[in-house]
């Protein structure tokens, strides 16, 4: 289905300190995934893919290098005279940064209210997954719902306010669960992924701002579940919702996986990304590489086993680098070994450094450090 009547709404920072160190300098949205792309890339190309042509990105903080990457949206044939990408500021009502997400919706009413599309997408943008807007819409329509939630089964995320649901006949919402913190367990929870009527959002939006409610999931959607037809949608492909540092390994590891890393990058939905041109990466003579998923523009001249190398890496002889991820423009110096390791942006090892995690315990190496 080609959704010409919808209007794409991003999250950029929503749950952003659960993996504090990561987001430290940028947005949940920027965070750099799988050797080239953002996690903003995954919600933005699922909604492009569909013919979604209007996306507003609501920011919050450390917006720079996520305004860098998405510029004028481009990639995404978003750069456009009518409709397009909007970068919609954080600014609650003039009064400051919004704390919520009812606030951050308080604070773009305006930009909602006057775009021309009848339904609305909702995304946040700390999960990996390339999954078909259309067949969501489709359902959604099908369903004569006043609101469908994408949903998957497993472990519940550690965040919280996520929502637990229990269903009735047909895949409808019977029942929603709320913890105001990360509860352990297993089931169906709520992926924030939800489509409705814009003027359903508009109304509900209002009434929790006269009730001057804060908790969108509980004050929107469990405070209406027996008043509104609320249906799940669940997601039969691969997604990854990222809740801690150990998930955004473990998500990022799976690419190695030739089968989760073709559900998530299907050829039939490509996932956009910002064009970066670079020449081929090079390979020395005596280097090694294994299983490895290694961006353009790297040199490597030792060992790489098991790991996600992004643009512009520089391995030297003699260094050996396994289970580990090493984001943009890093150094590895020769005869130096990491075992485990999440190295940020533009990092630096000396030679014959030795630095060690475990695949359930991974450390992280800042952006710009020099260790």
């Amino acid at each position: 289905m080609r959704a010409n009547n919808v209007l794409g709404i991003l999250y950029t920072d929503t749950y952003s300190e659960c993996i504090s160190d990561l987001t430290a300098l940028r947005t949940m949205g920027s965070v750099p995934y799988g050797g080239r792309y953002r996690f903003v890339d995954f919600a933005l190309s699922n909604m492009v893919n569909c013919g979604i042509s209007k996306v507003g990105v609501v920011t919050k903080s450390n917006y720079r290098s996520l305004m860098d990457h998405l510029g004028t949206g481009k990639p995404w044939d978003l750069s456009r005279k009518n409709e397009g990408l909007f970068m919609l500021p954080p600014f609650n009502r003039g009064m400051g940064a919004y704390t919520n997400r009812l606030d951050a919706l308080r604070g773009i009413m305006e930009f909602i209210h006057m775009s021309k599309e009848e339904y609305v997408v909702l995304c946040d943008t700390n999960i990996v997954c390339n999954m078909d807007f259309g067949k969501l819409i489709e359902y959604h329509m099908a369903k004569n719902a006043d609101i469908t939630i994408c949903y998957k089964e497993g472990r519940y995320p550690q965040l919280a306010n996520v929502m637990h649901f229990k269903f009735g006949e047909d895949d409808k919402i019977r029942k929603v669960a709320v913890p105001p913190v990360a509860e352990e367990g297993e089931g169906a929870y709520g992926v924030n992924y939800l489509v409705m009527r814009k003027s359903l959002l508009e109304r509900l939006v209002n009434q929790a701002t006269a009730g001057d409610y804060d908790v969108f999931e509980k004050e929107v959607i469990m405070k209406n579940v027996e008043k509104l037809n609320i249906y799940g949608y669940k997601i039969d492909t691969y997604c990854s919702v990222i809740d801690s540092v150990q998930s955004y390994f473990d998500t990022s590891m799976d690419l190695l996986d030739p089968a989760k890393r073709e559900q998530i990058f299907d050829r039939e939905s490509p996932v956009y990304t910002k064009v970066n041109d670079d020449m081929p990466s090079i390979y020395g003579i005596g280097s090694s590489t294994k299983n490895s998923y290694i961006a353009d523009g790297c040199k490597i001249e030792g060992t790489v086993e098991n790991s996600i190398l992004f643009r512009g890496v520089h391995v030297a002889k003699g260094a050996v680098v396994k289970n580990s991820i090493i984001m943009q423009s890093c150094y590895i110096g020769e005869d130096a070994d990491l075992n485990c390791v999440i190295m940020d942006k533009h990092g630096v090892i000396r030679p014959r450094k030795n630095i060690s995690g475990d695949t359930t315990y991974p450390i992280y190496i800042g952006k710009n450090i020099t260790i």
